[in-house]
């Protein structure tokens, strides 16, 4: 079913869109030839084809768990500017 020029005026009007004859005669074209594209689509038998939900298949990428030793209490604070009693000191941001 083509698109009329009256539907591409309503929905340039829809659109806020100001749009001369011409303009509209060549929209017309398009949306037309746009629309036959869609009808060969329809045309194809894809009843033996999967839907595929992803462009490409996905697979985790998770790391294993692995245990491993973590730093000791001197070894974390080592590098901080400041800790006192073995805690990192950090500036105040709410003052109650």
């Amino acid at each position: 079913m083509p698109i009329s020029l009256e539907e591409v005026r309503h929905v340039a009007r829809l659109a806020r869109l100001e749009l001369d004859e011409a303009e509209v005669l060549a929209l017309q074209g398009e949306l037309n030839a746009l629309l036959g594209h869609f009808a060969d689509l329809q045309d194809i038998d894809v009843s033996g084809i999967d839907p595929a939900f992803q462009a490409m298949s996905l697979q985790n990428v998770w790391a294993q768990d692995v245990i491993q030793r973590g730093f000791t209490r001197e070894q974390a604070l080592r590098n901080a500017p400041t800790s006192k009693g073995g805690l990192f000191v950090v500036p105040t941001i709410i003052e109650g």
